[in-house]
Protein backbone atom coordinates (compact mmCIF):
# COMPACT_ATOMS: atom_id res chain seq x y z
CA UNK A 1 0.00 0.00 0.00
CA UNK A 2 1.22 3.34 -0.98
CA UNK A 3 1.88 5.39 2.20
CA UNK A 4 0.50 8.97 2.24
CA UNK A 5 3.72 11.67 2.52
CA UNK A 6 3.49 13.33 5.98
CA UNK A 7 4.26 17.41 5.70
CA UNK A 8 6.83 19.50 8.21
CA UNK A 9 4.54 18.39 11.38
CA UNK A 10 4.42 14.39 10.50
CA UNK A 11 1.15 14.51 9.25
CA UNK A 12 -0.02 12.29 5.85
CA UNK A 13 -1.57 14.90 3.51
CA UNK A 14 -2.28 12.78 0.50
CA UNK A 15 -5.91 13.23 -0.71
CA UNK A 16 -5.93 10.76 -3.63
CA UNK A 17 -9.10 9.07 -2.36
CA UNK A 18 -7.30 5.98 -4.74
CA UNK A 19 -4.81 5.69 -2.36
CA UNK A 20 -7.39 4.90 0.97
CA UNK A 21 -9.09 1.56 -0.43
CA UNK A 22 -6.32 -1.12 0.82
CA UNK A 23 -5.93 -3.48 3.74
CA UNK A 24 -3.60 -2.28 6.21
CA UNK A 25 -2.21 -3.31 9.70
CA UNK A 26 -5.08 -3.43 11.26
CA UNK A 27 -7.56 -2.91 8.30
CA UNK A 28 -7.78 -6.87 7.73
CA UNK A 29 -9.84 -6.79 5.01
CA UNK A 30 -9.02 -10.56 3.75
CA UNK A 31 -10.79 -11.71 7.08
CA UNK A 32 -13.70 -13.82 5.55
CA UNK A 33 -15.73 -12.73 8.85
CA UNK A 34 -15.47 -9.20 8.05
CA UNK A 35 -16.33 -9.68 4.09
CA UNK A 36 -19.40 -11.63 5.40
CA UNK A 37 -20.37 -8.96 8.18
CA UNK A 38 -20.28 -6.02 5.41
CA UNK A 39 -21.89 -7.85 2.62
CA UNK A 40 -24.57 -9.05 5.51
CA UNK A 41 -25.16 -5.24 5.84
CA UNK A 42 -25.37 -3.84 2.78
CA UNK A 43 -27.00 -6.50 0.63
CA UNK A 44 -30.08 -4.16 0.47
CA UNK A 45 -28.45 -0.99 -0.23
CA UNK A 46 -28.32 0.29 -4.24
CA UNK A 47 -26.02 3.26 -3.67
CA UNK A 48 -22.61 3.94 -1.77
CA UNK A 49 -24.70 6.35 0.46
CA UNK A 50 -26.63 3.69 1.11
CA UNK A 51 -23.85 1.36 2.11
CA UNK A 52 -22.14 3.86 3.68
CA UNK A 53 -24.50 4.85 5.87
CA UNK A 54 -25.53 1.20 6.83
CA UNK A 55 -22.35 0.88 7.99
CA UNK A 56 -21.71 4.25 9.82
CA UNK A 57 -25.05 3.00 11.91
CA UNK A 58 -23.71 -0.34 12.39
CA UNK A 59 -21.18 0.51 14.10
CA UNK A 60 -22.98 3.21 15.74
CA UNK A 61 -24.89 0.75 17.20
CA UNK A 62 -22.05 -1.20 19.31
CA UNK A 63 -22.10 0.21 22.57
CA UNK A 64 -19.18 2.74 23.56
CA UNK A 65 -16.75 1.03 26.00
CA UNK A 66 -13.14 1.87 27.43
CA UNK A 67 -11.40 -1.40 26.96
CA UNK A 68 -8.36 -2.25 28.92
CA UNK A 69 -5.58 -3.10 26.23
CA UNK A 70 -2.07 -3.33 25.74
CA UNK A 71 -2.25 -3.08 21.81
CA UNK A 72 -4.82 -1.87 19.32
CA UNK A 73 -7.36 -3.96 17.79
CA UNK A 74 -7.76 -4.92 14.16
CA UNK A 75 -11.34 -4.79 12.60
CA UNK A 76 -11.99 -8.61 13.37
CA UNK A 77 -11.08 -8.16 17.00
CA UNK A 78 -13.30 -5.09 17.35
CA UNK A 79 -16.07 -7.10 15.51
CA UNK A 80 -15.77 -10.04 17.76
CA UNK A 81 -15.58 -7.98 20.73
CA UNK A 82 -18.97 -6.11 19.49
CA UNK A 83 -17.89 -3.18 21.33
CA UNK A 84 -15.01 -0.42 21.44
CA UNK A 85 -14.06 3.07 21.99
CA UNK A 86 -13.34 5.37 19.07
CA UNK A 87 -10.22 3.95 17.77
CA UNK A 88 -12.06 0.57 18.09
CA UNK A 89 -15.07 1.61 15.97
CA UNK A 90 -12.59 4.20 13.63
CA UNK A 91 -10.87 0.76 12.60
CA UNK A 92 -14.23 -1.59 12.20
CA UNK A 93 -15.75 1.56 10.51
CA UNK A 94 -12.85 2.49 7.58
CA UNK A 95 -12.27 -1.01 7.24
CA UNK A 96 -15.97 -2.39 6.59
CA UNK A 97 -16.16 1.06 4.17
CA UNK A 98 -13.13 -0.44 2.30
CA UNK A 99 -14.51 -3.98 2.36
CA UNK A 100 -17.56 -2.36 -0.12
CA UNK A 101 -14.75 0.04 -2.52
CA UNK A 102 -15.68 2.97 -0.59
CA UNK A 103 -12.49 5.05 -0.09
CA UNK A 104 -11.98 5.71 3.59
CA UNK A 105 -9.70 7.02 6.26
CA UNK A 106 -9.11 8.79 9.54
CA UNK A 107 -8.59 12.45 10.15
CA UNK A 108 -7.20 12.93 13.76
CA UNK A 109 -7.89 15.87 15.55
CA UNK A 110 -7.17 16.96 18.97
CA UNK A 111 -9.02 18.10 21.65
CA UNK A 112 -9.48 20.37 24.62
CA UNK A 113 -9.51 17.96 27.82
CA UNK A 114 -12.57 19.73 28.60
CA UNK A 115 -14.62 17.51 26.25
CA UNK A 116 -14.08 14.59 28.52
CA UNK A 117 -15.58 16.47 31.52
CA UNK A 118 -17.69 14.13 33.45
CA UNK A 119 -15.71 11.22 32.34
CA UNK A 120 -11.93 12.43 33.36
CA UNK A 121 -9.99 15.49 34.16
CA UNK A 122 -6.77 14.32 34.33
CA UNK A 123 -5.86 14.80 30.46
CA UNK A 124 -4.98 17.99 29.16
CA UNK A 125 -6.42 17.20 25.48
CA UNK A 126 -6.91 13.92 23.69
CA UNK A 127 -6.42 12.81 19.94
CA UNK A 128 -10.02 12.09 18.60
CA UNK A 129 -10.52 9.70 15.55
CA UNK A 130 -13.38 11.55 12.44
CA UNK A 131 -13.98 9.37 9.83
CA UNK A 132 -13.50 10.55 6.42
CA UNK A 133 -15.40 8.61 3.58
CA UNK A 134 -14.98 9.60 -0.24
CA UNK A 135 -18.90 10.49 -1.44
CA UNK A 136 -20.53 12.64 -3.68
CA UNK A 137 -17.02 13.46 -5.40
CA UNK A 138 -15.87 14.47 -1.76
CA UNK A 139 -14.35 13.72 1.41
CA UNK A 140 -17.50 13.57 4.15
CA UNK A 141 -16.79 13.83 7.77
CA UNK A 142 -18.16 12.34 11.02
CA UNK A 143 -17.34 11.63 14.47
CA UNK A 144 -21.19 10.07 15.29
CA UNK A 145 -20.60 6.72 14.95
CA UNK A 146 -18.33 6.68 18.18
CA UNK A 147 -21.37 6.85 20.81
CA UNK A 148 -24.24 4.80 20.82
CA UNK A 149 -27.37 6.04 21.11
CA UNK A 150 -28.36 5.55 24.96
CA UNK A 151 -24.90 6.58 25.91
CA UNK A 152 -25.77 10.07 24.02
CA UNK A 153 -29.40 10.09 25.66
CA UNK A 154 -27.54 10.21 29.22
CA UNK A 155 -24.71 12.33 28.41
CA UNK A 156 -27.42 15.03 26.67
CA UNK A 157 -29.29 14.65 29.93
CA UNK A 158 -26.45 14.77 32.48
CA UNK A 159 -24.83 18.15 30.47
CA UNK A 160 -28.44 19.26 30.72
CA UNK A 161 -28.46 18.98 34.54
CA UNK A 162 -25.05 20.48 35.15
CA UNK A 163 -26.00 22.86 32.40
CA UNK A 164 -22.83 22.21 30.55
CA UNK A 165 -22.25 22.77 27.01
CA UNK A 166 -19.26 20.10 26.46
CA UNK A 167 -18.76 17.56 28.77
CA UNK A 168 -18.66 13.08 28.01
CA UNK A 169 -17.00 13.43 24.83
CA UNK A 170 -19.95 15.57 23.74
CA UNK A 171 -21.58 18.85 22.96
CA UNK A 172 -25.21 19.49 24.33
CA UNK A 173 -26.92 20.42 21.12
CA UNK A 174 -24.03 18.19 19.01
CA UNK A 175 -25.46 15.81 16.26
CA UNK A 176 -25.77 12.26 16.87
CA UNK A 177 -26.42 10.96 13.50
CA UNK A 178 -25.18 11.22 9.89
CA UNK A 179 -27.39 11.45 6.81
CA UNK A 180 -24.92 9.98 4.13
CA UNK A 181 -24.53 13.52 2.67
CA UNK A 182 -23.66 16.26 5.12
CA UNK A 183 -20.40 16.29 7.69
CA UNK A 184 -21.64 15.79 11.23
CA UNK A 185 -19.79 16.17 14.50
CA UNK A 186 -20.48 15.40 18.07
CA UNK A 187 -18.87 18.49 18.96
CA UNK A 188 -21.76 20.31 16.70
CA UNK A 189 -19.30 22.63 15.07
CA UNK A 190 -16.80 22.18 11.99
CA UNK A 191 -13.31 20.83 12.98
CA UNK A 192 -12.67 24.26 11.46
CA UNK A 193 -14.66 26.56 13.60
CA UNK A 194 -15.22 23.64 16.69
CA UNK A 195 -13.48 25.34 20.28
CA UNK A 196 -12.50 22.30 21.45
CA UNK A 197 -10.92 21.78 18.76
CA UNK A 198 -6.96 22.38 19.14
CA UNK A 199 -5.53 21.36 15.88
CA UNK A 200 -5.90 18.79 13.18
CA UNK A 201 -3.02 16.02 13.29
CA UNK A 202 -3.29 14.43 9.65
CA UNK A 203 -5.34 11.72 7.68
CA UNK A 204 -4.11 8.02 8.52
CA UNK A 205 -5.01 4.76 7.27
CA UNK A 206 -5.58 3.14 10.49
CA UNK A 207 -5.17 4.70 14.55
CA UNK A 208 -1.58 2.22 14.29
CA UNK A 209 -0.33 4.50 11.50
CA UNK A 210 -1.50 7.83 13.64
CA UNK A 211 0.45 5.78 16.41
CA UNK A 212 3.42 5.17 15.05
CA UNK A 213 3.99 8.83 14.08
CA UNK A 214 6.66 11.31 15.90
CA UNK A 215 3.57 13.57 15.95
CA UNK A 216 2.10 10.93 18.54
CA UNK A 217 5.09 10.25 20.48
CA UNK A 218 5.66 14.07 21.02
CA UNK A 219 1.85 15.32 22.21
CA UNK A 220 0.05 11.78 23.50
CA UNK A 221 2.61 9.15 24.82
CA UNK A 222 2.44 10.23 28.24
CA UNK A 223 -1.34 9.29 27.83
CA UNK A 224 -0.79 5.93 26.37
CA UNK A 225 -0.31 2.65 27.46
CA UNK A 226 -0.60 1.96 31.07
CA UNK A 227 -1.32 5.25 32.20
CA UNK A 228 -4.33 5.93 30.03
CA UNK A 229 -5.41 2.37 30.92
CA UNK A 230 -5.82 3.92 34.47
CA UNK A 231 -7.45 6.16 33.06
CA UNK A 232 -9.44 4.40 31.57
CA UNK A 233 -10.57 2.25 34.77
CA UNK A 234 -11.92 5.48 36.05
CA UNK A 235 -13.83 6.74 32.73
CA UNK A 236 -15.49 3.37 32.53
CA UNK A 237 -16.65 3.86 36.27
CA UNK A 238 -18.17 7.00 35.11
CA UNK A 239 -19.66 5.56 31.93
CA UNK A 240 -21.01 2.79 34.06
CA UNK A 241 -22.62 5.19 36.22
CA UNK A 242 -24.49 7.33 33.67
CA UNK A 243 -26.00 4.55 31.68
CA UNK A 244 -27.55 2.96 35.65
CA UNK A 245 -29.19 6.55 35.84
CA UNK A 246 -30.13 6.43 32.24
CA UNK A 247 -31.84 3.08 33.11
CA UNK A 248 -33.47 4.33 36.34
CA UNK A 249 -35.28 7.16 34.62
CA UNK A 250 -38.99 6.84 34.07
CA UNK A 251 -40.15 6.97 30.15
CA UNK A 252 -42.12 9.77 29.47
CA UNK A 253 -45.39 9.43 30.60
CA UNK A 254 -44.91 6.37 32.70
CA UNK A 255 -44.14 6.88 36.78
CA UNK A 256 -40.65 5.42 38.52
CA UNK A 257 -41.73 1.83 39.95
CA UNK A 258 -41.66 1.92 44.45
CA UNK A 259 -38.30 0.76 45.53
Amino acid sequence: MHEPTPDESGAPTVDDPGQYLGSSALLTLQDSRLRLRARSITQLCKTDRERAMALHNYVKKLPFARPFKFRLRTAREVLDAGRGDATDKSTLLVALLRRCRIPARIRYVELKGEILRGLTSRVPSAPRAVVEIWLHSRWVRTDTYIFDTAYIAAARQRLKDHDWEWGYGIHRNGQSIWNGTDDAFLGGYSTEQDPMVVQTLGVYHDPLQFVRTDLFRRKFASAAGLHWNLLSLLMRKAMRQLREEAEDQPAPGRMRKSP
